[in-house]
């Protein structure tokens, strides 16, 4: 799987696009904000966006979901404990920073734990993680290793469980459902810069603590 990464937002969020090498259907993961410029980057691309999947829903990771949506016409995916996150800015957490901002949306389709997501030949599994919110996912191509973790893992960190809907408890099985995967991933998170399963497992404090 080919992956493009654009960098934007107040959070300086990582939002992934993901496509089939010869293909020109792609899905974009996390749209944080400005989605006609989103459209227009993956326009340049030669790409056409045909699912939104969303990691969890804070707002610095769905501000632009209702700008590509409108461009696209690309279905909206994101875990059904989170669903509500896309009407209630109070529950994003976007009242917190840019009250206002948000439009009402709705998901087109509510996700579980281990469903599966077609993008060509290749397949996503959702794995349920909560911890950062009740319905944070990682999205997990086990072909090609790639873990996108939203703001479950970073490199060297993992994601914070003080807010509305956020537990410790969860995040630390989170954490250890990912590190007990078989073999070595490349790990995308929302946020800093990509690294590998293996190198959070010797050296993350919060995987090491499991």
């Amino acid at each position: 799987m080919k992956v493009g990464k654009i960098m934007l937002g107040m959070c300086q969020t990582n939002c992934y696009y993901l496509y089939e090498e010869g293909s020109k259907e792609a899905v974009f993961v996390d749209p944080a904000d400005q989605g006609a410029y989103l459209y227009e980057q993956v326009q340049k691309a030669g790409l056409q966006i045909v699912g939104i999947l969303l990691t969890h829903g804070h707002f610095d990771h769905i501000l632009g979901v209702c700008g590509l949506k409108e461009f696209t016409g690309a279905k909206v995916l994101i875990h059904k404990l989170d669903g509500d996150c896309l009407s209630d800015e109070n529950k994003s957490l976007c009242s917190w920073e840019y009250p206002g901002k948000q439009k009402k949306m709705s998901a087109d389709i509510l996700l579980s734990d281990n469903d599966k997501i077609s993008i060509g030949d290749a397949v996503l599994r959702v794995m349920h993680t909560p911890g950062h919110t009740k319905g944070g996912v990682c999205y997990i191509d086990e072909k090609d290793k790639l873990i996108f973790s939203g703001d479950t893992l970073f490199c060297l960190s993992a994601g914070r469980s003080d807010f509305p809907g956020g537990s410790t408890k969860e995040l630390f099985e989170s954490l250890k459902r990912l590190r007990d995967l078989s073999g070595d991933y490349t790990v995308c998170p929302g946020h800093n810069k990509a690294t590998t399963l293996d190198f959070e497992r010797k050296n993350n404090r919060y995987m090491r603590a499991l």
